[in-house]
């Protein structure tokens, strides 16, 4: 077997990881796509894409964090999430692992007197952590 073919990993394990974040999403409230697409920089579409099982995109690994924070993965799901992704793609989790521990800060800000406004605040902070994290990591990265 080639050395391509062995990092191919097993197509099934695709389709079953994207049916678990398809059921963790769909569980989750009104709102958690859109949540999650903004705290990822892309468009809801994207969302659907990487979790429809008919697509055989892989879900990027520099994702996962975010998705899971985000969706709020229980424990159990994304022990199962992550044996299945390791199964259709091996080697890839090396990069996300491979990162510097991380801590979290709390910061004060304004209460806007609008839930939704404070919502907009509150993931406007985040991606911008998670993309000064992205640019950290990799600084030759364009995005």
């Amino acid at each position: 077997m080639s050395e391509s073919a062995s990092l191919r990993g097993d197509p099934t394990a695709l389709a079953e990881y994207k049916k678990l974040f398809k059921q963790v999403l769909d569980l989750r409230p009104s709102g958690t796509r859109q949540r999650l697409a903004t705290a990822l920089g892309k468009n809801r579409s994207f969302i659907s894409q990487i979790a429809n099982p008919a697509y055989p995109m892989p879900i990027p690994a520099m994702h996962l964090d975010v998705l899971f924070d985000v969706c709020h993965f229980s424990d159990a799901e994304k022990r199962k999430f992550l044996d299945l992704y390791r199964r259709a793609h091996p080697g890839r989790l090396r990069l996300v692992s491979s990162r510097a521990a991380t801590r979290q800060i709390s910061i004060e800000v304004p209460d806007l007197g609008d839930a939704d406004r404070n919502q907009m605040l509150e993931t406007l902070f985040e991606t911008m952590a998670r993309n000064l994290i992205r640019i950290i990591d990799d600084p030759d990265s364009k995005r």
